[in-house]
């Protein structure tokens, strides 16, 4: 039989599973009467954890949530999970968790046995972070907060928000979603001045005004993938240069080559489809076309077009006879000099 303060510790481990225990179930699990189960109980709640009890046939113990929070139970996975989960915030895309997380971790660290934390400190030491030199804003918590609960609550929002231009305007949405993408943080809503589905960054947008608008009723949303409708959206947003590309293959094996970040595809028939895409530059929007591997055509922006007859000219002078071989000199399938041997007698290599 366990003793008294080890056995507590296997109950509370078994109540924070998500399920009920009957008092049976406990006591056979514990190996004490049943009665030892509610005097250990009882010392739980004395110690501020929260184990609700149901009466009846189908009656049992859970673990819910409290006024405060207690200690918690973790096994070996879990706990290296949390640290490594802890370590990453300190670099993540919320504002002022980064003291926060450090703070958690160095207590949890404290705790760990020495297997988990030689586990814990082998992935920190072994792993490098790829620096990041954009400046990217991040989203404060509060604001994270009151979009999150409006969303669960469905209740419309009324707030100031910063264009991509820098013009500000004042919306009033119905909130859905939130995504993080990268290290930015999205509302997925509608926007009801604007009749359409919409996307905000969170850290142009100010705190919701409060109270917040009436509830609403909930709308299909314009994607089941809201991930990918995030994504697509988002780097359309930051696209300088836009095209519309009409692409020789069929949708399918378009789309094989691309994410949804990069562009839309569109099926026109079985084996042509209009690729959507744009890019910061003109040159990289005409890599990301050249990489495709299919025959396309574009008729706009003209400043892509442009550059695409510039490349084609450049690429066919690339292939063209160099203006330093000698006159007497041809290329025949790349090999110089030619005609000199056959002048000479020399054999050719045919």
């Amino acid at each position: 039989m366990l003793e008294t303060s080890a056995r507590l510790l296997r109950l509370l481990s078994l109540l924070q599973s998500p399920r009920d225990w009957t008092g049976a179930e406990l006591a056979e699990r514990l190996e004490v009467s049943p009665r030892t189960v509610r005097n250990d109980v009882e010392r739980l709640r004395a110690l501020g954890y929260p184990v609700h009890a149901t009466r009846g046939a189908v009656g049992g113990y859970r673990l819910g949530a409290g006024a405060a929070l207690p200690p918690l139970l973790l096994d070996d996975e879990e706990a290296v999970a949390v640290a490594l989960s802890l370590r990453t915030a300190t670099s993540g895309a919320v504002e002022g968790v980064e003291e926060t997380s450090l703070r958690a971790l160095a207590k949890l660290e404290q705790v760990l046995p020495s297997r988990l934390r030689r586990r814990v400190r082998a992935l920190q030491s072994h792993t490098v972070p790829v620096p990041r030199y954009d400046r990217t804003p991040t989203a404060a918590p509060d604001v994270l907060s009151a979009l999150a609960m409006a969303c669960r609550d469905q209740e419309t929002l009324r707030f100031d928000y910063e264009t991509h231009s820098g013009e500000p305007s004042r919306r009033r949405v119905e909130p859905y979603r939130l995504a993080n993408w990268g290290r930015r943080w999205y509302l997925v809503a509608y926007d009801l001045e604007r009749d359409d589905w919409r996307t905000f960054r969170v850290d142009r947008m100010s705190a919701p005004r409060q109270p917040a608008g009436p509830r609403f009723t909930p709308r299909a949303l314009a994607e089941a993938d809201v991930a990918s409708y995030v994504s697509s959206r988002a780097s359309a947003a930051a696209w300088r240069y836009r095209a519309r590309v009409t692409v020789r293959a069929a949708a399918a094996s378009v789309v094989e080559r691309i994410n949804p970040a990069v562009g839309a595809v569109t099926a026109l028939d079985e084996g042509t489809c209009v690729l959507e895409t744009g890019a910061d530059t003109i040159d990289s929007l005409a890599v990301h076309l050249g990489l495709l591997g299919f025959d396309f055509h574009v008729t706009e922006p003209p400043e892509l077009v442009a550059h695409l007859r510039e490349l084609a000219s450049r690429y066919q002078r690339a292939t063209a006879p160099s203006d330093s071989t000698p006159a007497n000199e041809t290329v025949v399938d790349g090999e110089p000099g030619t005609n000199e041997r056959k002048a000479s007698g020399e054999p050719t290599g045919q």
